[in-house]
């Protein structure tokens, strides 16, 4: 049972709203919950992790690229979805900093399914050192797991979706902008953007409830590790929901 009380939420979100507009700003602010955690040893404890897909985008400009194939590469330029194709790769030349750079320059990443087969390949070296250049032979599962590895994805957290020609490149492109990931790492406290002052108060509402309810799911002893739940928007203050 959820103990985040709808009325002082809805009561937060429109004095976020309200504030905003007494100082415009000349872009769109985030909104983001944050979170503060109790009665957890993130050495000892196991860490959570899990992302949830919100009913409305929270960053409609999340910086997004395709590693994309022929088709791919072509929905995306008529989307004006960034992109990379295998010469593009190719440039990177293996080497690890422009690798680094690239995962660095984009919130996430979709990848075509011809794309990620090539992936060690294009970008490796150290392959024999994972010990997983044979089974990347055979098995896709291996390919996507050296990606995870290339893109340094287990501290950037930018591991590629997969994406199918089956599947809206559109649609495909909106489900990962509508996802957010809760992650513990060292420390008891972290951040998730859930809405920007553009969207609807109810909207807003609507993504929190979603955020908070996913996120006390993943805790041990649920709503017994959360000290407390905060949103604010980019420029303003924090407010306590909980």
């Amino acid at each position: 049972m959820s103990k985040l009380q709808s009325e002082a939420l809805r009561e937060a979100i429109s004095q976020i709203k309200t504030n905003a507009e007494t100082k415009k700003r000349k872009f769109t602010e985030t909104v983001e919950l944050q979170i503060g955690l109790k009665n957890y040893d993130p050495q000892k404890d196991k860490r959570f992790s899990g992302s949830v897909r919100l009913p409305h985008i929270p960053r409609p400009k999340m910086r997004v690229c395709m590693l994309g194939d022929a088709q791919h590469v072509e929905e995306a330029e008529k989307m004006g979805l960034a992109y990379m194709d295998v010469e593009s790769l190719k440039k990177l030349n293996k080497n690890k900093k422009l690798v680094k750079k690239l995962a660095k320059k984009y919130h996430a990443f979709l990848a075509s399914e011809a794309v990620i087969k090539q992936i060690p390949r294009l970008l490796g070296p150290g392959l024999n050192k994972a010990g997983k250049y044979h089974a990347f032979l055979g098995s896709l599962v291996c390919s996507v797991g050296w990606l995870r590895v290339l893109f340094g994805c287990h501290i950037a957290g930018k591991f590629p979706t997969l994406v199918s020609h089956q599947e809206s490149l559109e649609a495909k492109l909106n489900e990962t902008k509508a996802m957010v990931k809760f992650q513990l790492k060292k420390v008891l406290c972290m951040g998730v953007a859930v809405g920007n002052l553009a969207m609807e108060e109810k909207q807003i509402f609507q993504n929190v409830q979603l955020s908070v309810n996913f996120l006390v799911s993943l805790l041990k002893k649920n709503w017994q590790n959360v000290r407390s739940l905060n949103l604010k928007s980019t420029m303003g203050k924090a407010i306590r929901i909980y």
